[in-house]
């Protein structure tokens, strides 16, 4: 699963699926007796991810400090979404056949996020205005920017840019010019 999630972030969901059991050290119809179609293999990509990007959530929250573990979990979210784009074509047609898995797995990444949002804001390290759905918003948007090689540097940028600015105005935010 590791191998074919890092190959469609790569190369988009059209890498071949002999090159994904080949890195993985299993031949092709070992790969097909566990996923029988390309589709059965995004599928299972997709939920891996979703899942984990949530558990990262409460691992980092448990690791770090409040603030770290947001901008932590925002930056994974990059890479999820590096992960989406590669497999977008192929998770359309699974949004189009009524497959479960969008049910199954819809909540869990805005629930991940609310629970840093809320620690990070109760912890006076981001605004207390702070929402999580605005939040989810604008890490959203990173998703349709263009592609290209710098995708992945501006959109960690971004999310510089956003962590920057739910710190500013928080509470605990030093006030003042630099060694005042």
């Amino acid at each position: 699963m590791a191998v074919a999630t890092q190959a469609f972030a790569r190369d988009g969901v059209e890498t071949s699926l002999e090159g994904i059991a080949r890195e993985a050290g299993v031949g092709i119809g070992t790969l097909y007796r566990h996923f029988p179609t390309r589709e059965a293999l995004v599928e299972a990509a997709y939920r891996r991810e979703v899942e984990a990007l949530a558990a990262a959530a409460v691992t980092l929250g448990e690791a770090h400090a409040p603030d770290a573990a947001l901008a932590l979990w925002m930056q994974r979210f990059v890479d999820y979404m590096a992960t989406k784009r590669g497999m977008r074509e192929s998770l359309k047609r699974l949004m189009e056949s009524n497959s479960p898995l969008f049910a199954q797995t819809s909540g869990l990444i805005p629930q991940a996020l609310g629970g840093l949002v809320e620690a990070a804001a109760a912890a006076g390290a981001i605004r207390a205005d702070a929402d999580s759905g605005d939040v989810m918003h604008a890490l959203s948007s990173i998703y349709s920017a263009s592609d290209g090689p710098q995708w992945r540097e501006r959109s960690q940028r971004l999310v510089g840019l956003l962590m920057d600015g739910l710190r500013y105005g928080a509470p605990g935010e030093r006030q003042g010019p630099p060694g005042a």
